[in-house]
């Protein structure tokens, strides 16, 4: 017992002891979009992580870069595809799995009235409002109104026909400024409905309208999607 307490003697003598200030100053990991191979290039990013390619659930989060630092402005449990998530460019159209990678914001939307505070473009739905997501139809991947005869309604979502889902909803930028026909369509941010989305990123209401305040046209928003590692880790992107 006594050489064991010289033993630890003569090491605090050589090492130090461990002092208040060390201790309270553990080891940070750096915010989350510093970590990623692209954050977009604006000040704010939305990141979307799920723990692993087979995940419904996992947290959405937006940042803000003030100061040359990313700083988290909130927080929300976030839901995901039933199928789980995949590659962006691998994702097939109808297999209900959420896209991974890096995308831009084009405009907002919604069945109720914009959120007080919101500055993003923001698109009323009317009765008249679709998205058609028919592959053949010459607006695949786009907000028509009306519906154009080539985009066949049971391929197409009737936007009205949603009232919890699409209350508000930012359209996220999957395949939309050159569309692969076949890959998918109709991707966006939307309000939780009862469970896994058909593909979409959802989170429940009252974080919509914090995200709906808090995004900034200026701040040239993005959203990262992606898991927490493997071939589709929000690392990546």
């Amino acid at each position: 017992m006594r050489r064991c307490l010289l033993i630890g003697s003569v090491l605090l003598a050589l090492t130090g002891p461990v002092t208040a200030h060390a201790a309270a100053h553990p080891y940070e990991a750096p915010p989350l979009p510093e970590t990623l191979a692209d954050a977009g290039g604006g000040s704010q990013l939305i990141t979307a992580e799920a723990a692993d390619s087979g995940a419904t659930t996992g947290t959405v989060s937006w940042w803000s870069l003030r100061a040359g630092s990313w700083v988290k402005s909130g927080s929300a449990p976030a839901r995901f595809g039933a199928g789980g998530l995949v590659e962006g460019t691998l994702r097939e159209q109808g297999t209900d799995t959420t896209p991974t990678g890096l995308y831009d914001l084009p405009y907002a939307f919604g069945i109720t009235a914009a959120p007080a505070g919101t500055r993003y473009p923001y698109r009323q739905v009317t009765g008249a409002s679709w998205w058609c997501e028919d592959s053949a139809a010459r607006d695949y991947n786009r907000w028509v109104e009306p519906r154009p005869p080539d985009c066949r309604a049971a391929e197409a979502e009737h936007l009205v026909g949603y009232p919890t889902q699409y209350a508000r909803a930012l359209v996220i930028g999957f395949n939309y400024d050159r569309p692969v026909r076949g890959r998918g369509a109709g991707i966006f941010l939307h309000v939780n409905g009862d469970g896994p989305t058909a593909g979409c990123v959802s989170v429940p209401a009252a974080a919509m309208d914090r995200i709906l305040a808090w995004a900034d046209p200026g701040g040239s928003p993005h959203i990262a999607i992606g898991t927490r590692w493997g071939p589709t880790a929000l690392t990546r992107y």
